[in-house]
């Protein structure tokens, strides 16, 4: 090798939770050239005693720290399977090439348990001499009036061959540990101490029960499995309506998978990972499995993670961020409800659960299956089952117990016209009165995604869009409407351009109105409210979920959270208020969304034995996003949604980078904006659409300004490339000191807009 033409690893030493920040250079020996990368495990001279020590590659770079003539050399790669750490660290630098990050960010995304916490010893108390020489001791302390060692050998002699908690003896026994001390010194008893975990789940045991399945959901088992047993691994989408039972299928699959001797991951959205859910997964599978989510104190979280990787558990249930669980196994990965946003991060790295399980899945020994479940897939999802990417299968019949629920569109432009000024159409308040005198329940969600001030009539339901992205505009001070892709804008008309009303103005409603015309309206009606304000403190989701399923009220009140995979025999009628509200957010996947929730809020009635009843409220009856969904006909959304996406070039039919800019100075933004945006004109990569600079929907937060480029292309490669491209500009900007004053993130495929 020429002098100078080295190139070098840098490694983390000895993963240790707590100092994943600190990478130390080595230079990579010629014989090694090409077979080392990222994760692999390799032994180098570490300290002033060059002491052999393992560690982990996080990138291979031709930049030097150092004099690279000083720089130590990597000794040799670890043979043998490649560690849980290993491959985590394979996959944070595979995160931080797809979406933009810190290696150290990436890394500490997927090791997310840094800080070690202490470790809970139980402590056991056993005789330690014969019975005989036990019970001659015994009747010396009872001759000396020496009675708490009297209380204490007494316990051990009634059982010779157990063992007493320590606790036991010092809490119901009254004994003190200098007692305890004192016996041990003098070997009449011992005292054992055993190490053990934290576990949130507690003692809860399996019931044995065995699972039966129908026909389709038998097929949809065997056949993953079978292809499990072939060596294949791929990726599988189960659609399946409202209570079809799709979390009996992965109990299946489940239970198939640990046969095998492999451990499997289960990813719920935080808002669904209710006590009703989970407990029929502890009821099935016992102290085998836990969860990994936010109400877990430090110590419990590391203690998973400990359990994991020993082995003391099987499945873990949890967020997004359950999937970097540190298990030797993985055979598989099961993501329902996969269409949620909160499967995307907002903190860099912006990745999606989705894609990284998939990634994982790759990486593990032997492979991993990954299973996605939801009863309104992503359009990402669906389209790359239709491409033959994932495997598809459909679950049509409901097997909660029920039928599907009648649902009728309310159009609200009619009520105004008849002089209904209220919150609920005539029909729905029939139907609430009707399920009030035969004692059932009322669940009413208000639609509130997507409240950023769009502008409507309310007499034709016209909205004002963007005439260059097709979607609203939002309503800002002054009278102005603004796009928030390309910052196109016009003032705010007094009248309807389409049908020439002056009832035209911002959409505004909120859960403690509808509470207050509830009360007017039904005043013997108990009304309970479930919104950001209700559920504050800890516990409180739980409560006012715990006290609707009891039937302690009528009517429920709520947010989306409401609509989220809870099950309510009582429940009868559903009412949609303001269907239009995520319609119209300023964003593309608006009506996806707005699909999705009337969807699954249609979902919540008639589970039970009563038929179920839902009324839609809107002032756009005819948009196919409605219509859709109130036939709950996924298959119709999805062919208008999906021509729609292809026409404008909108992920899953292309793919989208948002470039996100932050900085205290307005121009100072703006200039380097476009600099930005001058740099991806000048690559000149064929088949690239740009839209801004412009400023985001809150164009400032806290003294910041915010801008976006949005950047389109059919091959995501093209944008990983445009990325990579910005990510060295803002690295000469870097040692220039110019990103003291800016902040720059990448974001592939939003789910959220700025």
């Amino acid at each position: 090798m020429e002098k100078g033409s080295y190139s070098f690893a840098n490694i983390i030493i000895d993963i240790s939770h707590e100092k994943v920040d600190r990478p130390f250079q080595y230079r990579i020996p010629e014989k090694l050239q090409g077979k080392i990368e990222p994760g692999s495990c390799v032994s180098v001279p570490f300290g002033r005693g060059n002491t052999k020590r393992c560690g982990y590659v996080l990138e291979i770079t031709d930049v030097p720290q150092f004099d690279p003539e000083k720089t130590k050399e990597i000794l040799g790669i670890e043979e043998g399977e490649m560690s849980a750490e290993g491959i985590m660290v394979q996959l944070a630098a595979w995160m931080r090439k797809n979406y933009g990050s810190t290696m150290i960010n990436a890394l500490r995304t997927v090791i997310p348990v840094r800080k070690k916490s202490k470790t809970l010893l139980r402590r056991y108390i056993k005789l330690g001499v014969s019975v005989e020489m036990a019970t001659d001791f015994y009747d010396s302390c009872v001759k000396k009036h020496q009675v708490a060692r009297e209380r204490v050998l007494n316990a051990l002699l009634e059982n010779p061959s157990e063992r007493i908690p320590y606790e036991l003896v010092t809490g119901k026994l009254n004994v003190t540990a200098q007692v305890i001390r004192a016996l041990s010194e003098k070997g009449i008893i011992i005292v054992e101490s055993e190490e053990y975990y934290r576990n949130p789940v507690g003692d809860v045991s399996a019931s044995g029960k065995q699972i039966t399945l129908s026909t389709e959901q038998e097929n949809i088992v065997r056949s993953v499995i079978s292809d499990y047993d072939n060596g294949v691994r791929q990726t599988y989408l189960i659609h399946g309506i409202t209570g079809s039972g799709k979390t009996e299928v992965y109990i299946k699959m489940i239970d198939e998978i640990i046969e095998r001797g492999k451990q499997a991951i289960v990813l719920i959205p935080e808002i669904a990972l209710t006590y009703q859910t989970l407990m029929r997964f502890y009821r099935h599978f016992g102290e085998r499995v836990s969860v990994m989510n936010s109400t877990l104190s430090p110590g419990e979280k590391y203690d998973q993670a400990r359990r994991a990787s020993e082995g003391d558990i099987d499945i873990i249930i949890g967020p997004r961020s359950a999937l970097f669980t540190p298990f030797p196994n993985v055979g598989l990965i099961i993501i329902d409800e996969e269409h949620e946003s909160s499967y995307k991060s907002e903190t860099m790295p912006k990745y999606h659960a989705r894609e990284t399980a998939i990634e994982l899945a790759k990486l593990v020994p032997g492979g991993a299956s990954v299973v996605l479940g939801s009863a309104t897939p992503s359009l990402e999802a669906y389209y790359r089952a239709m491409k033959g990417e994932y495997k598809l299968f459909e679950l049509n019949r409901r097997l909660t117990g029920g039928t599907l629920p009648e649902v009728e569109i309310a159009d609200l432009r009619e009520e105004l016209r008849s002089g209904n000024r209220s919150i609920f159409s005539r029909s729905l308040q029939e139907k609430i009165q009707e399920a009030l005198d035969m004692g059932h329940q009322i669940m009413l969600f208000i639609n509130r995604r997507g409240l950023a001030g769009f502008v409507s009539c309310r007499s034709c339901g016209y909205v004002f869009k963007c005439p260059h992205c097709d979607v609203s505009m939002s309503e800002h001070r002054g009278g102005m409407l603004v796009c928030h892709y390309c910052g196109y804008t016009q003032p705010v008309s007094k009248n309807c351009p389409e049908c020439g009303s002056k009832y035209v103005s911002a959409f505004r409603a909120g859960t403690q109105q509808i509470e207050k015309e509830v009360n007017k309206i039904f005043p013997k009606a108990r009304v309970l409210r479930m919104d950001a304000d209700t559920t504050r403190t800890k516990g409180s989701y739980e409560k006012i979920l715990s006290a609707f399923a009891s039937e302690e009220a009528d009517v429920l009140v709520g947010t989306q959270m409401i609509v989220k995979g809870h099950d309510f025999p009582n429940v009868t009628v559903v009412g949609i208020l303001a269907a239009d509200m995520s319609l119209n957010a300023s964003d593309y996947r608006a009506g996806e969304r707005t699909f999705q929730l009337l969807t699954q809020a249609a979902g919540r009635a008639g589970r039970g034995t009563h038929p179920g009843s839902v009324v839609i409220q809107t002032y756009q009856p005819d948009n196919y996003a409605i219509i859709s969904a109130a036939a709950q006909d996924y298959q119709s959304f999805y062919e208008e949604e999906i021509s729609y996406r292809s026409l404008l070039r909108y992920p899953p039919a292309a793919h989208m980078l948002a470039i996100q800019i932050w900085a205290k100075d307005e121009n100072f933004g703006k200039e380097r904006a476009n600099k930005l945006r001058a740099y991806i004109d000048r690559m000149q990569i064929l088949g690239t659409v740009i839209i801004g600079p412009a400023f985001a929907a809150i164009s400032k937060i806290n003294d910041i300004f915010r801008m976006v480029i949005y950047v389109k292309h059919e091959d995501d490669k093209a944008l990983t490339e445009i990325k990579d491209m910005l990510e060295k500009v803002l690295n000469v900007w870097e040692s220039k000191g110019v990103m003291r004053y800016l902040q720059v993130q990448f974001d592939f495929d939003p789910m959220n807009f700025m």
